[in-house]
Formats: structure tokens, C-alpha cells, sequence
């Protein structure tokens, strides 16, 4: 163990020295340990928050021209991209994830930087058209030191949609990730650093959510919280958040439908499904953990589902050939388990497929890629599994499949809707209750485009124009230049004071 590298947080733009007590980060496909991190104490995390305040209140980057914010946000965006063979090896070793995977989706990631760099150059204030000789100007202004929360299943990818976003707009970014994944976040310090963002603006700390993430979301000198995580943390979290008045963006979950209808092509719905539903393991927020089948289709569909569910290969994330990487930690194996026999005991569900913890050479939280047949309002069918377990739901019609898409289950982050119809797609899509919906896509993502769903799937958006004035305050100034203050003068009429 003391021969394991040791990262520091990322404060003021150097590694701080090492904290006291320290947590290992495993590898989940080996189970071997790769690095230590600090566990960030209170008075730390009270420390660091007031000197983030004071690099706000007296540093160079909330007063800079957005030229130079461009500037600096493009040339990380180039320092990334020269850098992504490294990531993609750090990002597959923390999170257990197919090598191919992270190879397509880093590599998409500088994208992040280089749109809110431009929207910061370009983005133009307004001017009202307010009554009378008055000219009032809105402008949109940084607020202040923002702490953000990102979680292990996309730790670059979703910790680059918010600090672009809140750095673009001028903010100081305090990010705390997820410790079961924060190596490759912690290598963005330096990396800023060296595309010329001044030190203090970006600070990474680690530690464990109950208590670093805990201490920093109840600093009452925050301006803003940005939480992609449970819905747990986040009914933890924003009391405190209400009672400090700190705003808050969400993104919490989801159990996504993916709505097939007879129109397509069976062999095409069985692609569809596969890439909705085991994209990493089944570990994101979108998911496709509910496939909603038209019963024209549903025996055809599910009988070549199984098929090719049992054929995909479960192997090493360093494999450009494993298709189903590892789960992030023991208990995510735990978690899948207790689905599948809560189904099987219950009689809520039959296993049609896979079902079965699992590891590769005999080692590593694996979970075979499963699929479960069930109804509407069972425990698989409402809840969110974040791992490789899908349930499959026979319908009987157009209306059935939007009717369960819909009331189900809580959440409502992500739907895909696939039909070879054009009417049925438009029909389906403008019915569907969710902040995405894909057609004939799932998983779709780009910077432009907002990203948060509605219900206990979380509130507010990343990405797009939503997301950068969300870190942002409006100021409206207005400029009399003809109306005099007559109103208590003698004998005045029509005088205006409104």
C-alpha cells in the first residue's frame, strides 16, 4: 500500500500537502489499488472556500474581458485533446469501464471547453424597450465561489460540462468528485493551470460525499451548488442549501423507457436496445432500464434480445474487445443482485438472461448482463438499478407504452422513442413526459444541447445557453436620460415617478 501514489487536493494551484486521513481508490476490474486521496476535514473545506472567496472578490477572472476567458478555456480545451491517451487509460483503470468506450467518449469532451469558451466570447447582453426617455441594459454577471458535486460513472465527462460552463461565466469552482473515481478530475488542476486560468480559480478537493461534500454544500458562502448524484444526496443537501439561500441545479437519476413500436425492424430493435440499455454497464443516468415492447413485436424482439444479451462478452476494460466492462465498487454488485432475487422471490419477474454476480480471471465486481421480464409498478420496473439488470414490459398499444413511460416510476432524465413511422415519432416524442427525448437515438449528447430531466429526475440543465446563465445573476441597469424628478414640486402634472 505505501508503494501506491498518493494525489493531494488541487488549492490556490499547487497539490496541497497531504491530509491526514486518506482513501484508497480500487481499480473495480482488479480490485488492486490505484492511488490514495485526501479526506478533505471541515476546517479544510471552511479554508478553502474562504480563500476561493477572496481569489472571486480580488483575483484577475471574474473582471476579465470574455476575450481572455476564450482564450484560456480554448487552450485547455487544446492541452486536453493532445492529452486524451492518458485519460482514457486513467478513466477505464478508475472506473472499470470498456477501453472502447472511454476512447469515443473522451474524445468528444474538449468539445465542452471549446463551446462555452466561444459562448463566453459571444454571448451579448440586452436592452429592453423600456417606456419613455430611459435606455435599460441587462448584462449578466459571475456569482461568485460554486461548489460542484460530480459522481464516478462519467467523471471527466460530467465534471467538464459544469466547469466550463461556471468557468466561462466568471465564476471561482470549487469541485469535490466522486471518491471512487477522482484521479483523472484531480489532473485537470494542472492541466488548467497551464492554459493560463489563474491560480485559485479552480480548486479540486476529495474526500468522502457524507462528510467533504457534506461540509462543503453547508458553507453559507457559496453562490451556487451543481449536484449530478442521487436523490438522496440531494434531499440531504438542500435544506441547507434553502436555508443558506444558495440556488442549486440537480441532475439526479432516471429509469429511462425505451419505447419500441413494429415498425422497426426486429434485428434494429434488438441494436437499439442494447445500446440504450448496457452502454457502461448500465451505469448512467439515462439508462434504457425499461424496455417498453409493442406486443406485435414482443416474442420476436425478446427472443433475439436474450440471444444476443448472453453473447455479449464480459471481460478486462483494458480488452478493445470487451463489450460489458466491470461495476464500480462491491456493493453496486450487491445492489443488481438484490434486484434480480426481490424479482425472483416476489414472483414479480422472470430472469430471462444472466442474473449473476461475476468476475474476470477471478477478480473484480462484474455483474452479468441481465434482462428481466416483468409488469408495470413492480420494484424493477419503478426503481433505478444503475447496473447491467433491464426489464423488459410487453404493451399492448401505442398508448400503453406512453401511459407506463409516464407513471411508472418518478423519474423523468431520459426516453428514446424508435419507430420507422414519422407520425408515430412525432406523436410519440410530444407525449412523452421526460427533459430528453431521442428518436430512434439514445445516449445522444453535445454541448449546445440542454441535458436535465423533470420530477425526481433533478432540476435545472447542463450544457447550452440554460446552463451558462445559470451561473450567472442578471443586472439591469437603467438609465434615465430625460425624465426630471418633478414629482413633489408645486402645481406638477403627469409627473412620472414608475
Amino acid at each position: 500500500m505505501s508503494n501506491i501514489p498518493h494525489v493531494s487536493n488541487w488549492v490556490n494551484g499547487a497539490h496541497a500537502t497531504a491530509s491526514a486521513e486518506r482513501i484508497t481508490v480500487l481499480n473495480p476490474a482488479t480490485e488492486e489499488p490505484l492511488a490514495t486521496i485526501d479526506a478533505t476535514t471541515q476546517d479544510t473545506v471552511k479554508a478553502i472556500v474562504e480563500q476561493s472567496n477572496q481569489a472571486f472578490t480580488q483575483g484577475p477572472w471574474a473582471r476579465a474581458d470574455a476575450s481572455d476567458r476564450y482564450a484560456v478555456l480554448s487552450k485547455a480545451a487544446s492541452l486536453l485533446r493532445a492529452r486524451i491517451p492518458e485519460f482514457v487509460e486513467l478513466e477505464t483503470q478508475q472506473t472499470g469501464r470498456p477501453i472502447r468506450e472511454m476512447r469515443a467518449q473522451l474524445a468528444r469532451v474538449p468539445e465542452w471547453l471549446e463551446y462555452f469558451a466561444s459562448l463566453a466570447r459571444v454571448y451579448e447582453g440586452r436592452v429592453t424597450p423600456f417606456k419613455g426617455p430611459v435606455i435599460n441594459t441587462l448584462t449578466r454577471m459571475p456569482l461568485g465561489v460554486v461548489a460542484q458535486i460530480t459522481p464516478w460513472n462519467h467523471p471527466l465527462l460530467i465534471a467538464m460540462k459544469k466547469i466550463a460552463a461556471a468557468l466561462a461565466a466568471g465564476n471561482v469552482v470549487i469541485v469535490k468528485p466522486s471518491e471512487l473515481a477522482p484521479l483523472s478530475v484531480l489532473k485537470m488542476g494542472p492541466l488548467f493551470q497551464e492554459a493560463g486560468l489563474p491560480d485559485g480559480t479552480l480548486q479540486i478537493i476529495s474526500g468522502y460525499g457524507r462528510d467533504t461534500g457534506k461540509y462543503l454544500c453547508e458553507s453559507p458562502h457559496l453562490s451556487k451548488i451543481d449536484l449530478t448524484g442521487g436523490i438522496a444526496t440531494y434531499r440531504a443537501i438542500a435544506p441547507v442549501a434553502a436555508l443558506n439561500m444558495v440556488p442549486m441545479t440537480a441532475e439526479l437519476g432516471g429509469k429511462a423507457p425505451v419505447c419500441l413500436f413494429p415498425s422497426l425492424a426486429v434485428d434494429d430493435a434488438v441494436k437499439a436496445a442494447l445500446f440504450a440499455s448496457f452502454i457502461a454497464s448500465g451505469q448512467t443516468c439515462v439508462t434504457g432500464s425499461r424496455l417498453l415492447v409493442h406486443r406485435d413485436m414482443y416474442d420476436a424482439f425478446v427472443e433475439l434480445l436474450v440471444s444476443r444479451v448472453k453473447a455479449l462478452k464480459v471481460g478486462s476494460p483494458q480488452d478493445p474487445s470487451t463489450q460489458i466492462g466491470a461495476v464500480i465498487s462491491r456493493a453496486s454488485v450487491a445492489r443488481c443482485a438484490d434486484f434480480v432475487e426481490r424479482a425472483r422471490r416476489d414472483g414479480t419477474g422472470r430472469v430471462l438472461c444472466g442474473g449473476n454476480p461475476t468476475t474476470v480471471d477471478g477478480k473484480g465486481f462484474f455483474f452479468e448482463p441481465t434482462v428481466v421480464e416483468t409488469s408495470p409498478g413492480t420494484d424493477l420496473a419503478c426503481n433505478e438499478v444503475f447496473g447491467p439488470v433491464i426489464a423488459v414490459i410487453k404493451c399492448a398499444s401505442e398508448d400503453d407504452v406512453v401511459r407506463i413511460a409516464n407513471t411508472d416510476t418518478a423519474f423523468a432524465l431520459g426516453a428514446s422513442v424508435w419507430t420507422s413511422d414519422f407520425a408515430q415519432a412525432h406523436r410519440v416524442a410530444s407525449r412523452i413526459d421526460a427533459g430528453i427525448v431521442w428518436v430512434n437515438g439514445h445516449h445522444l449528447n453535445d454541448p449546445s444541447s440542454p441535458w436535465g430531466g423533470f420530477k425526481e429526475s433533478g432540476v435545472g440543465k447542463e450544457n447550452g445557453q440554460d446552463a451558462f446563465e445559470s451561473y450567472t445573476k442578471l443586472k439591469s441597469t437603467v438609465i434615465n436620460y430625460g425624465i426630471q424628478p418633478t414629482w413633489f414640486d408645486p402645481e406638477i402634472q403627469g409627473a412620472r415617478y414608475g
